[in-house]
């Protein structure tokens, strides 16, 4: 079952939720804000979220997407759940490098890795 958001299309999985952005440049301060409360919702339908977002289909992201990241991964760890990122275009991984967010989150190759690493 797919359901459709308007920046994300979300997968479920086996109870695990698979995020994936339409947009291919996630810089407009207001589509982020969406994509926030768009994820939110996602993480609130779960008792216990886990979730995979996929970067698969983006070329840019804004360091205002960054800081949503941020607040997505605080929300899903205050309710004891699991956040991992996947498929990270190299030039956007230079980012998550440079501001250390690649030791905050749990970044893979594939979505497959990805939900796979969860307990």
């Amino acid at each position: 079952m797919t359901s459709t958001a308007t920046h994300i299309r979300v997968q479920d999985l086996n109870g695990i939720k698979r995020i994936e952005f339409v947009e291919r440049n996630i810089l407009d301060e207001a589509n982020i804000q969406q994509i926030g409360e768009e994820i939110s919702r996602v993480v609130d339908e779960q008792e216990v979220p886990r979730v995979v977002i996929s970067f698969l289909n983006v070329d840019h992201l804004s360091s205002a997407a960054l800081g949503t990241l941020i607040t997505v991964n605080n929300k899903i760890r205050g309710r004891n759940g699991q956040l991992a990122l996947a498929e990270i275009d190299p030039q956007i991984y230079e980012v998550f490098v440079i501001t250390k967010l690649n030791k905050l989150f749990n970044i893979f190759d594939s979505s497959e890795q990805a939900m796979a690493s969860f307990g």
